[in-house]
This record gives C-alpha cells, sequence and structure tokens, in this order.
C-alpha cells in the first residue's frame, strides 16, 4: 500500500497498513468519560453523549457527529436551561426532550470543548463562559473534564 503524506509518499505493508488503520480508530472513537456524563465517538462518526455507568439507550442522546453538537450549544443563549436546550434542537439534532435535556446542559458544563459552567441546580442552568462566571463545578469535577 502507498501512503501520500505532505513529506512524501510511504509504502507500507499490509501488515503495517492494518496496524496503521487499527491506531487511527482507536484514536478517532472510543468514550470518554466525565462526572456524570460520557461522550462516545463511534466508528460511523456519530457522537453520543450518554449518563456516565449507564446502559440504556434512554440515557443517551445520538448525534450526527461531534460538530453536530457544537452546533447546538452554539445556537443557544448565554445562560441556558433544558427548556432552552429542546427549543435550539432543529430538524437535523432530532428532538431533545425529557431526561435528555437535562443531560446535555450537564455534559456541556463537563466537556472541556465546551467554555461553560453549572450556574444552578434547581433548574440546573449553565453559563457560556463559566470559567470566568464563577460556575458552580469543584476543581475535582473541572480536573475530571479536563482528564477524563
Amino acid at each position: 500500500m502507498v501512503l501520500g503524506l505532505p513529506d512524501g509518499e510511504h509504502r507500507l505493508s499490509r501488515e503495517a497498513a492494518g496496524r496503521l488503520r487499527d491506531e487511527l480508530t482507536a484514536a478517532l472513537t472510543g468514550r470518554r468519560e466525565f462526572v456524570r456524563t460520557a461522550g462516545e465517538h463511534r466508528p460511523d462518526g456519530s457522537y453520543v453523549v450518554a449518563r456516565a455507568n449507564a446502559d440504556s439507550a434512554g440515557n443517551a442522546k445520538q448525534f450526527r457527529d461531534f460538530r453536530a453538537l457544537e452546533r447546538l450549544y452554539d445556537r443557544l443563549p448565554r445562560r441556558f436551561d433544558a427548556v432552552a436546550v429542546g427549543k435550539a434542537a432543529v430538524d437535523g439534532d432530532g428532538s431533545v426532550s425529557g431526561t435528555r435535556r437535562h443531560l446535555l446542559v450537564r455534559h456541556f458544563a463537563e466537556h472541556p470543548a465546551f467554555d461553560c459552567d453549572l450556574i444552578a441546580q434547581q433548574p440546573l442552568t449553565a453559563r457560556k463562559g463559566g470559567s470566568a462566571s464563577g460556575g458552580t463545578r469543584t476543581a475535582r469535577e473541572r480536573d475530571a473534564a479536563s482528564t477524563g
């Protein structure tokens, strides 16, 4: 197999190409657990947000890809709750209802790709720009989110 890269072509044996494929798949897929939520990049490119330590599909929301989740986040107001998540979801995202809306509020607060923190538990509310807003995540929760 010939692999074309910016620095030139590289010839790989079938065995080396298989190892490279496996390593790339492992790098691009996998589950990352946070404090209360988990995110999974699947081999088909989809991204699933689930409750940590939950196996039921009722505790998960699947997106076409991670970028779809980012687009949902971008549509949210600076301060948002579960109702705002439900309203911001568009046809491409599928409906987001019930406990999945709360799950997404928590996931946005826990995942280091999203700059927001929880600011209230009742109702569950987050604020974008959380690191500057003094949100309610503890140092332990922030550490778990950044290393999880």
